[in-house]
């Protein structure tokens, strides 16, 4: 069991001890802490949460709301939502912040309480240790009888999520509707199956099939959209004789596409999808994260762009973004920003964005995948026990490949002739990370399997 407190959040496994876990006595405290800092910067007492479709959500959410309201703020609650809209909503309803109830593609033991700004963005390394100190300390003061918070109910937001991407100009419904798509959705039992299903329909979609659409948070495969967990998508594409897959992560802010023959798209690929087409339309530089794609360089660079590699972690590329004014940007995992939408992942903006290029392509999906060039990524992960010391670990093999490039900004990125390999700690999960690219799949294994077989010694 785990409680993980990062710039992704705070984090952890529902039950189990106080301080090892998220339990409702640290949700109470986190939550509080929050409230405090809002009140302390901010006259505006709104605060926006909603939640995915976890089997903790509603009483997570319990907790948070009257914790706030205990503090004397006032509450308005999306219900189940997406992490998208919630960060859209919190501008929406002039909020002075908001809060995601979700622990994104993590399975159904975990959840988790992701914080934002009065931007609807996530917020900064430095306010979120401020946060964790208050909870820590325990340092906030509950709000007397007659001062008290108020709590609303609002489950319009994500009609108005829709309406913002359907109005977004680079978005060409009429294209989408003329090539009469056929679709397979699988939603993991979670708020993706309202969303997704709304857009698609609204996008002039033909005909749309859902997988797992009962939103219960009992997942129905490992939430993450990872090829290995996407099979039964991969063969309802098939039988069903649709265009394409689409598959999201359990707060809708990850994206990935299976093709018509079932074989996949690659989450890599769709940030450098989506890039070719807003670069197509308007000149710009581009960012992801370093443990993504070089694909993206390659198709920023044909465009007249500049790409930027950021430390990974959605507020790292937002604030490298906005320090290069990125037209696109995002992570390898599927998640795409739009920054003249907002600053966040998005599936929602994704999906939309990918099927007006697809369909302006007049291309099947597999065809429009064979126009990108092909590099291969390599994920794999070795669990952490307590007490591995990580960066004697790094250490150690920074010495090993001391005569390749070293990149120590976000763990350690080295760089080979052809190829890379980055290995991180998580920021949502008890692990280490092992990505690797190359041109070939093979030897992107090879090279994970490599350092994985460097670290394995040293634990």
């Amino acid at each position: 069991m785990a409680l993980i407190k990062s710039i992704s959040g705070i984090r952890g496994t529902i039950g189990g001890n106080i301080n090892d876990n998220l339990t409702p006595i640290d949700i109470v405290k986190f939550a509080a802490a929050y409230g405090s800092w809002i009140l302390q910067k901010e006259n505006n007492k709104k605060i926006v949460i909603g939640r995915d479709g976890r089997i903790s959500g509603q009483m997570v959410s319990s907790l948070v709301s009257n914790t706030l309201i205990g503090l004397g703020l006032d509450v308005v609650d999306l219900g189940l939502s997406t992490t998208p809209t919630v960060e859209m909503a919190v501008v929406f309803e002039e909020a002075a912040g908001g809060i995601i109830l979700t622990a994104s593609h993590n399975p159904k033991e975990w959840n988790a309480l992701k914080l934002l700004n009065s931007k609807g963005e996530f917020i900064s390394a430095e306010d979120g240790k401020r946060i964790l100190k208050s909870a820590e300390k325990e340092e906030f003061k509950f709000a007397p009888i007659d001062k008290l918070g108020t709590y609303t109910k609002n489950e319009s937001l994500l009609q108005k999520h829709i309406d913002a991407i359907l109005k977004y100009k680079l978005v060409d419904t009429a294209a989408i509707k003329n090539r009469g798509f056929k679709v397979v959705v699988d939603a993991v039992n979670s708020t993706g199956a309202i969303a997704v299903p709304a857009l698609l329909k609204q996008l002039g979609v033909s005909e749309v099939v859902v997988l797992n659409e009962t939103v219960n948070g009992k997942f129905a495969h490992n939430p993450e959209p990872l090829p290995e967990h996407l099979k039964e998508l991969s063969n309802a594409v098939v039988k069903h004789n649709a265009d394409l897959g689409i598959a999201v992560d359990p707060d809708v802010d990850r994206l990935c596409f299976v093709c018509e023959d079932g074989s996949m798209f690659g989450e890599e690929y769709t940030l450098v999808a989506v890039a070719d087409y807003i670069l197509s339309k308007r000149k710009g530089n581009t960012v992801s994260n370093m443990s993504s794609t070089k694909a993206l360089k390659d198709v920023t660079l044909k465009h007249g762009g500049q790409y930027f590699p950021s430390m990974v972690g959605e507020v790292n590329v937002v604030s490298k973004m906005k320090a290069v004014d990125a037209v696109i940007g995002g992570e390898g995992n599927g998640g795409i920003i739009v920054p003249d939408l907002h600053y966040g992942r998005d599936a929602l903006i994704g999906i939309a964005l990918f099927l007006t290029h697809l369909a302006n392509s007049k291309k099947s999906i597999k065809k429009l995948r064979s126009t990108y060039p092909d590099y291969f990524i390599s994920k794999n992960k070795i669990e952490l026990v307590n007490g591995t010391d990580v960066k004697t670990i790094f250490e150690n093999i920074k010495n090993i490949y001391k005569n390749h490039p070293i990149n120590t900004e976000d763990g350690l990125k080295i760089e080979f002739e052809n190829d890379w390999v980055h290995l991180r700690t998580s920021n949502t999960e008890p692990i280490i990370r092992i990505y690797a690219e190359s041109d070939y799949e093979s030897k992107a294994d090879n090279i994970a399997k490599k350092l994985m077989q460097d670290i394995g010694k040293m634990m």
